[in-house]
């Protein structure tokens, strides 16, 4: 029986169940490492790289906090990034998730300036689940 546990020393080969189901689910640029080793980087389904970090996942594990930023260098340099820390029960970091931004590369006024009617759209569809 196999059971995911994640710890500050947890592995690229333990991390990469839950890089493989979050990429999956989302199907949107990956990244996960653990504290004290680095870790994974996924891409259109595939494992890119098994030996992973970047500068906001650096961050993140100081900081234990989460981070939205635009990269100046790394691999996603240009590129809105969310990493947020991967935490123990009583709050150490333990590792972090990376993903790319997808909400912050959209541009909403575009989106509401094409769409006028998607305002009436979500006002009636939270209506209904109402």
């Amino acid at each position: 029986m196999m059971c995911l546990k994640i710890c500050p020393d947890s592995t690229s080969e333990d991390l990469r169940p839950i890089a493989e189901a979050v990429h999956s689910l989302l199907g949107i640029p990956t990244t996960i490492r653990s504290k004290s080793f680095h870790g994974i980087r996924m891409e259109k389904g595939q494992i890119i790289d098994d030996d992973y970090t970047g500068p906001v996942l650096e961050e993140v594990l100081e900081k234990n906090t989460i981070i939205r930023r635009v990269p100046t260098e790394g691999v996603y340099q240009g590129k809105a990034v969310v990493v947020v820390p991967i935490r123990s029960s009583d709050g150490e970091v333990l590792g972090a998730l990376g993903l790319v931004d997808l909400l912050a590369a959209l541009d909403i006024l575009s989106v509401f300036h094409e769409y006028p009617g998607i305002i009436d759209e979500v006002e009636e569809a939270r209506k209904r689940m109402s």
